[in-house]
């Protein structure tokens, strides 16, 4: 480690030429990587939902799909409007009145459900197909272009017009996320550290591993918007720490040694470097857990955050040493006293009332982990975006003038009998909350002969091996009585054609359900393994991970049960992140008091003395750590529209201060309490050639 350290030292100026270089490639790699919307496309191919829009997409030449209302407009002009937006670039088809008759055949002919599912009294629908899937740039190109064309008389609707609009808000706030975080965390830094440039370097440094971090994306090809809008966050926020250490620890041999700046950087980068990896372990492993996930979001957001700790620890041993050392007189001019108090007193305090506390933990415990079981959480992700974004204002309007809540689609074979597809379709239509139930065969009978059908009809609804049938339903998506319908839908279409397949959001979002809350018993389960053998090993104990993953979880528990008291409903992906972050960033808290705890103890000093001496002296790194934390996230929680990174940062900054909490007073009753089997389970407590050990 002292060769590495004093390498950096002698080869700092060139590290950092070499770092600021990197940026280039990093920034088009930024470019260069795809940002995905679409949450659904992360479900595993194998499943029906996703199989059915793969062959949508074949069979058919069909992908994104959009309802389109067209307020106050006469026929012609809908007409008119119909064909400029068939001529826009990757719109296979649109849907309407005059693609089975002609506009001069009166409306009245139809038949009563079929007219009254596509228009009310001063507004029309049509549906429009596109042939790209419903996040890919080809697919929102052309949804903003319908608009364009569209007017304000008319209203789109669906995934991929909500897809369009997302994009449109994150990039609008993703660099005022960057701007708070950094705000905030450097603000934080200059109160409770010794200088106020120090902060500053800090953020220099992390900033170049995160931009390493986001530009090493593109050998993913894309990226999630989640993983995109906390990447820069996250990463500042859980990798603050490392900065930390390796300032007090340089600090600390500069006591020794005033005279020799560059033998004491090289020290500390040792010293830093063995803390680190240790502290760095625990973290990478809450986001390896990630990657288990079958729903890929999780794989997605794991890689990146993971990649994004090791190259934070990378900047952190390389380039922000070569940058104290560059501007050593700068730091001392700006050098003042830190508001970080003492922590004797508050020591002593919790080691006098420890019983206190645990009594505390006990009781406190029972709430937070029926709360934690209970919290609500939400599967429609669109529901959450402000009211004025067009695509609310279209979703809630199709609500309320079509009393469609979600749209879903069914394809069959294209050989079944036609008076199998018209006995399915009408017990279908007696199905709960079903408003429509078309296909080809509804638009033919006495008052509209097969014959008049135009063949573009024909075409747009049947294939060589499947025919497409849509479902109008009043239900919204992901909720309990459109789940009920999907697969009572599923039932009657199996039953006359066992190979048909139900797809469409409501589907998908069905199948993500069952999927994500399997998913966060396996996530939970293994990255509390990890941690735990990660601990076992670093601390070489056999007890000690038991406490500390039971401290830290308690924490969990507290945070994740809070939005049940409170009424909060959460989006459904912040548990799993929350539970595994959470657990994976503050365990580090609680190893570094206990790394201290240890070596008071094999010293020889009492469980009451080692307990005080380790809490006092860990706290100011624990605090500073856990407001950086809180500081990295909070801002973003507070400022954000997009309601699942701003409840997720939300969770994140009181999470830091909940474990901070849970650490400086549970842990120390834990060791006060357990103290015998801790030593007893333990390597390194005791110094077996002393003698009357306490």
């Amino acid at each position: 480690m002292d060769r590495f350290g004093k390498a950096v030292v002698k080869f700092r100026i060139p590290i950092l030429i070499i770092g600021i270089l990197l940026l280039i490639p990093s920034a088009l790699g930024i470019l260069s990587t795809r940002i995905n919307y679409d949450m659904l496309m992360y479900l595993p191919d194998e499943i029906d939902t996703i199989k059915g829009q793969d062959i949508l997409l074949d069979e058919f030449g069909k992908g994104a799909f959009s309802m389109v209302m067209v307020e106050g407009m006469e026929d012609k002009d809908v007409a008119a409007l119909k064909e400029k937006i068939e001529q826009i670039d990757h719109v296979d088809s649109v849907i309407w009145y005059d693609t089975f008759a002609d506009i001069s055949i009166p409306k009245e002919l139809l038949p009563d459900k079929l007219y009254d599912a596509f228009n009310t009294d001063d507004c029309t629908m049509m549906a429009v197909f596109l042939d790209s899937s419903t996040s890919a740039d080809e697919t929102i190109q052309a949804i903003d272009e319908i608009k364009s064309v569209a007017g304000k008389q008319v209203f789109v609707s669906g995934m991929s017009a909500m897809v369009t609009e997302l994009k449109e808000l994150c990039e609008r706030e993703e660099p005022i996320y960057v701007g708070l975080a950094v705000i905030f965390s450097c603000i934080a830094m200059m109160l409770f550290l010794d200088s106020f440039l120090l902060p500053i370097l800090f953020l220099v440094s992390i900033g170049i591993a995160i931009i390493w971090n986001l530009g090493s994306n593109v050998f993913l090809g894309e990226i999630s918007y989640i993983t995109k809008a906390l990447a820069a966050v996250l990463q500042l926020a859980v990798t603050m720490d490392y900065s930390i250490f390796l300032w007090h620890s340089y600090s600390e041999e500069l006591e020794i040694d005033s005279s020799n700046k560059k033998n004491a950087m090289a020290i500390a980068i040792g010293k830093t470097l063995t803390s680190v990896i240790g502290s760095s372990t625990t973290t990478v492993a809450g986001f390896i857990a990630l990657c288990f996930m079958t729903f890929t979001l999780g794989l997605d957001l794991g890689l990146v955050m993971a990649k994004g700790v090791i190259l934070g620890v990378i900047g952190c041993i390389t380039v922000l040493p070569s940058l104290i050392l560059l501007f050593d007189k700068a730091i001392r001019k700006t050098k003042h006293r830190p508001l970080m108090p003492k922590f004797d007193k508050f020591a002593h305090f919790v080691t006098d009332h420890y019983a206190i506390f645990l009594v505390l933990f006990v009781v406190i415990l029972v709430p937070a982990v029926y709360g934690n079981n209970r919290t609500p959480t939400y599967y429609d992700l669109g529901s959450r975006l402000p009211a004025d974004m067009d695509y609310v204002i279209a979703t809630n309007k199709l609500s309320e003038d079509f009393d469609m809540g979600s749209t879903h689609m069914i394809l069959a074979d294209t050989n079944m009998d036609s008076k199998d597809v018209k006995a399915m379709l009408k017990e279908m239509e007696e199905v709960p909350g079903v408003q429509m139930a078309l296909g080809l065969d509804s638009f033919v009978g006495s008052e509209i002969p097969e014959e008049l059908l135009p063949e573009e009809a024909v075409e747009i609804l049947k294939s060589d091996n499947y025919q497409l049938m849509l479902i109008g339903s009043e239900y919204k998506t992901a909720t309990d009585e459109v789940n009920e319908q999907v697969t009572t839908l599923n039932n009657i279409l199996k039953k006359y054609d066992p190979n048909g397949m139900l797809i469409g959001e409501a589907p998908c979002t069905k199948d993500l359900i069952t999927i994500t809350d399997h998913d966060f018993k396996v996530v939970n389960a293994i990255s509390i393994v990890a941690i735990f053998v990660i601990i076992a090993l670093t601390l070489r104990s056999l007890s000690l991970p038991f406490v500390l993953v039971m401290v830290i979880e308690f924490a969990i528990f507290i945070n994740l049960g809070i939005p049940y008291y409170t009424n909060t409903v959460l989006p459904f992906i912040a548990p799993i992140c929350i539970s595994t972050i959470q657990l994976g960033a503050t365990v580090d808290y609680a190893i570094l008091m206990t790394t201290r705890y240890k070596r008071e103890r094999y010293e020889g000093n009492s469980k009451k003395d080692a307990v005080c001496t380790a809490l006092s002296t860990s706290l100011p790194s624990i605090v500073v750590s856990a407001l950086g934390f809180f500081a990295a996230t909070f801002g973003v929680s507070v400022y954000s529209d997009i309601d699942i990174i701003g409840s997720l940062c939300d969770l994140m900054a009181r999470g830091a201060i909940i474990s901070l909490c849970s650490v400086a007073f549970v842990l120390p009753s834990m060791y006060m309490l357990f103290d015998k089997i801790i030593c007893k389970t333990s390597m390194g407590f005791v110094d077996k050639t002393r003698k009357n050990q306490k």
